[in-house]
C-alpha cells in the first residue's frame, strides 16, 4: 500500500498568510523527504481558514524544492476557469515537474466561491462534465481542434488563426502521454460521480471525512464504470484518505489528536461539522442514514473518524479500517494545522517509517496488497 499525502488544513483565524502558506510547503517538502508517494493539494476561493487559493500556483513552488514526489491538484476546481486555461496550464507545469504532475478535478462545493464568480446559480456539477471533456480533448487532439460537443457551454477552437508554419494556434501538450493521471475526489456515500470516472479512466480518492462504510459504497460503483468501459478495475487505482496522528506516547496521542482544546484535530473537524450542517449535508457524519442529527457530535465525529496513537495501534486501526472498506491502493494523510510543528513532523515521520511498513508487512503475511517501499 502506498502512502500519499493530502493538505487543504484549516489554519486557525488570526495566523498570517504568509505563515501558513510556508508551514503547508515545508510539509509537502517533509513528506517528499520521507518518501511519500504524491501530495494533494486543495484550493479554494474565500476561505479564511482553508485558504490556498490556487492550487497549481502553490505546487509550483514546490517543483525545485522536491525531487520525486508526484505534485496533484487536490483539487483543480473546474468551474471557476474555462478548461483550456486548465488544459495548458497543467501541460505546462507537467513539464515543469518533469512528468511528477496529477490532476485533482471536482466541480468546486464551496457556494461563497462561487458567488464570488457570479455562478452560484449555475449547475457546477455539468460545468465540471463539459470542463473535463474539453481539456481531455485538447490534450488527445491536433490543432485547430474544433470541440464543440452537443450541449456543451465550451466551444474550443484556433480555426480562424491557426498557422502551423508560424506556430500559433497550438496548444502545448503534457509531457507524460497519453495524459497526466486524472484524479477525483469522492465526498457523497453511494456517489455516482464515481460511476463516471470509472468508466473514464479517472482514479477515485475517498475524502477523509467520510465514515468508514461510506467510504466502502465507493468501490462496488467504480468498478461498475470500469466494467461499462469494457475495462477491469484494480484497487491499486483507488486513494483513501485518512486523518490521522501518530505519537511516540499514547497519552500524547489522544491529546493531541481528539481531546486537547488546542488540538488542531478538534479544530479541524468541529470546523467541517459547522460546514457540513450549514450546508445539509450532516449525514457524511452519520453511522446510518436515519441516525438523529442530534447525536452527530463532534466527540462522535472525532472517536470515527480520526485514527490516533502509537505506531502499533495505529497500524492496527489501519488494517482493521482496510478491513470494512476493502483493499485500496494508496493510504493519503490528511494534514492539518501544525499546532506543535514538531509533534506534526513526528507524526508524519512515524507514518512513513514505522506504521506503514507494520502496514504493508501484514499485509502481505496475510496475502494482501503486496507493498514496495514506504510510498509504492
Amino acid at each position: 500500500m502506498r502512502l500519499g499525502y493530502f493538505a487543504m488544513p484549516m489554519h486557525p483565524q488570526g495566523r498570517a498568510w504568509a505563515d501558513t502558506l510556508r508551514e503547508d510547503r515545508e510539509a509537502v517538502i517533509l513528506a517528499d523527504r520521507l518518501g511519500f508517494h504524491d501530495a494533494f493539494i486543495g484550493e479554494h476561493l474565500t476561505d479564511r481558514h482553508e485558504n490556498i487559493t490556487n492550487s497549481l500556483v502553490f505546487l509550483a513552488t514546490l517543483i525545485p524544492e522536491t525531487t520525486q514526489i508526484r505534485l496533484g491538484t487536490g483539487t483543480t476546481n473546474l468551474s471557476h476557469m474555462h478548461p483550456a486555461l486548465v488544459a495548458v496550464n497543467s501541460a505546462m507545469f507537467d513539464h515543469l515537474s518533469g512528468g511528477r504532475f496529477i490532476l485533482g478535478v471536482s466541480p468546486g462545493a464551496l457556494p461563497s466561491d462561487a458567488e464570488l464568480l457570479g455562478i452560484l446559480g449555475e449547475d457546477r456539477n455539468q460545468m465540471f462534465a463539459e470542463a473535463i471533456d474539453v481539456i481531455t480533448r485538447l490534450w488527445e487532439l491536433d490543432p485547430p481542434y474544433d470541440i464543440d460537443l452537443p450541449g456543451n457551454r465550451f466551444t474550443v477552437t484556433t480555426a480562424s488563426t491557426y498557422d502551423g508554419d508560424v506556430g500559433v494556434g497550438i496548444v502545448g501538450k503534457p509531457l507524460q502521454t497519453p495524459r497526466p493521471e486524472i484524479v477525483g475526489t469522492v465526498v457523497a456515500p453511494f456517489s455516482k460521480g464515481v460511476v463516471a470516472m470509472g468508466a473514464r479512466d479517472f482514479h477515485p480518492l475517498s475524502a477523509n471525512f467520510l465514515m468508514p462504510q461510506w467510504v466502502a459504497s465507493h468501490w462496488p460503483n467504480y468498478v461498475q464504470g470500469k466494467e461499462s468501459a469494457g475495462s477491469q478495475a484494480s484497487t491499486e487505482d483507488w486513494r483513501i484518505a485518512r486523518t490521522v496522528f501518530v505519537a511516540d506516547d499514547a497519552a500524547v496521542a489522544e491529546s493531541y489528536g481528539r481531546t486537547d482544546d488546542r488540538s488542531p484535530y478538534r479544530y479541524y473537524y468541529g470546523k467541517m461539522l459547522g460546514k457540513m450542517r450549514s450546508l445539509g449535508r450532516l449525514g457524511l457524519f452519520k453511522s446510518s442514514r436515519d441516525q438523529p442529527d442530534e447525536e452527530v457530535t463532534l466527540d462522535s465525529v472525532l472517536d470515527s473518524l480520526v485514527i490516533t496513537g502509537t505506531p502499533d495501534s495505529v497500524a492496527d486501526q489501519l488494517l482493521a479500517f482496510r478491513e470494512e472498506t476493502g483493499d485500496f491502493g494508496e493510504l493519503v494523510y490528511a494534514g492539518l494545522d501544525w499546532v506543535d510543528p514538531e509533534l506534526a513532523k513526528r507524526s508524519m515521520e512515524l507514518m512513513a517509517t514505522k506504521v506503514m511498513p507494520q502496514v504493508n508487512d501484514a499485509l502481505r503475511t496475510s496475502g494482501g496488497a503486496a507493498a514496495n517501499g514506504t510510498g509504492a
